[in-house]
């Protein structure tokens, strides 16, 4: 149902944002409405050089606080992360992250997220503030970039 995308130019290498976006376990010391993060397993990807992680995070919005476990296929020769639901209060969940660098410095991000919650009340609510809430997490990002790599890579 509901889907964003964004794309940006980030003064920071494809391998620093990858980095970022890769360490799960680090997601509630700075995106929103996040506030627990566990890695369930860690094993090796299908495809060389890549990897899986089962994880679970803990989103808490208004009154709402749950869990939902996902699979993230990292992908670091490409810098590509890739999500899927696995369980949870999600019909489906879909989303991944690609950087590429960029020949005069920094990188090109690209953000997709695709999903629908089972609870229509919480599909509501989210519904109203998606989009927001949405640029609210890519800002996140955004601001965790500065935070560990600076001004500028």
């Amino acid at each position: 149902m509901p889907k964003h995308s964004e794309n940006r130019v980030m003064p920071y290498s494809a391998a620093q944002m990858y980095a970022l976006v890769a360490d799960v376990a680090r997601y509630p010391e700075f995106l929103p409405w996040n506030s627990a993060a566990r890695i369930r397993a860690r094993k090796p990807g299908e495809r060389p050089g890549t990897e899986v992680l089962e994880a679970d995070l803990v989103i808490s919005f208004k009154v709402f606080r749950e869990k939902f476990g996902s699979r993230v296929v990292l992908d670091p020769g490409v810098h590509r992360v890739d999500t899927e639901y696995l369980d949870g209060p999600f019909k489906y969940l879909r989303s991944w992250w690609q950087f590429t660098d960029r020949a005069a410095g920094g990188c090109d991000v690209a953000f997709f997220v695709d999903f629908e919650f089972r609870n229509a009340i919480l599909q509501g609510v989210i519904g109203v503030v998606f989009d927001e809430a949405m640029r609210r997490i890519v800002k996140a990002f955004e601001e965790r970039a500065h935070a560990l790599y600076g001004a500028a890579a």
